[in-house]
């Protein structure tokens, strides 16, 4: 078995709650309150950012008490520091189901089997889910709305997604 150390963004210090050195997290996550059971999280650089030691539930996500943290001002300081999980502490997804983050690395085909580049992040600028797809043939990256039409199939197993792009990707002219 492979470990998967890839970090996945999970949340983002608020800054301080009250006067006894409690922070406040935003969770990115379904169960804001699982921000515990994934251990110390980590700083994008991977090192430890902090380790909850008791929370409970906020409107955005979390309160709770830090072991990296004593006062309101430790904690004002880390506010907008992104917190990050390795993508192996993660709970295996049921059999039809699937994170985002394991789309990150996958080939995009067309629909002859040509590869025409790789899935380079997943983003959200507020409607739905893009695919950002870094070109077989190099270039700047385009983005693939990720619905039912635009990827029709998904083979992970087979490290492998079928990609319809929009109309403007697929004729635009070569460089």
């Amino acid at each position: 078995m492979t470990t998967d150390s890839r970090l996945i963004l999970v949340g983002q210090i608020g800054g301080g709650f009250g006067v006894r050195g409690e922070v406040r997290v935003t969770a990115f996550t379904a169960d804001p309150l699982a921000l515990t059971a994934y251990g110390p999280l980590l700083r994008a650089d991977g090192s430890v950012a902090l380790t909850l030691t008791s929370t409970r539930p906020d409107k955005n996500g979390v309160v709770g008490r830090a072991k990296e943290i004593a006062t309101k001002e430790e904690a004002d300081a880390l506010r907008g520091l992104k917190l990050h999980v390795p993508r192996d502490r993660f709970p295996e997804p049921d059999e039809d189901e699937f994170y985002l983050a394991d789309l990150i690395g996958l080939q995009a085909r067309a629909v002859d089997g040509a590869l025409m580049g790789q899935v380079k992040s997943v983003q959200n600028f507020g409607a739905d889910d893009m695919l950002e797809i870094a070109p077989a043939t190099g270039g700047p990256t385009w983005y693939l709305p990720f619905t039912k039409e635009a990827v029709p199939e998904l083979h992970l197993a087979d490290g492998w997604l079928l990609a319809v792009p929009p109309n403007e990707v697929g004729e635009r002219e070569p460089d």
